[in-house]
């Protein structure tokens, strides 16, 4: 899935937290696909290793941190993709990771809890 596929959705909209309404069946369904694809932990791995390089990242710098085949790193990071967490381009041999911002806020947004009020008698 390339940027352009991605709805609008799935590249971040705002959602209410679950802290203070439940999900619609929609939210639930994208939600869980988000978590479906962060919950193996070469996945999540995967995620952490593009979101923390300030930039996007070859493939060919991912696989070493992996004692899988390339073949299975790339299973991996087609379900990210398809879950909207990241995006790539090819270029030449390889492919270039980088995370996708307004997903990973999305998450947040969808499971912060706000902030205590504090009651003044």
């Amino acid at each position: 899935m390339s940027k352009q596929d991605v709805s609008l959705s799935r590249s971040g909209g705002c959602c209410t937290p679950i802290s203070v309404a439940p999900l619609d069946e929609a939210a639930a369904s994208e939600g869980a696909t988000v978590f479906k694809a962060l919950s193996d932990p070469i996945r999540l791995r995967l995620l952490s290793i593009i979101a923390s390089a300030g930039e996007e990242v070859c493939v060919c710098d991912i696989t070493p941190h992996f004692n899988v085949s390339g073949p299975t790193i790339s299973h991996h990071l087609r379900v990210l993709r398809e879950a909207g967490l990241v995006d790539c381009e090819r270029r030449g041999t390889w492919v270039y990771y980088w995370p996708m911002p307004q997903r990973l806020q999305w998450i947040s947004a969808l499971l912060s809890v706000p902030e205590p009020v504090a009651l003044t008698h």
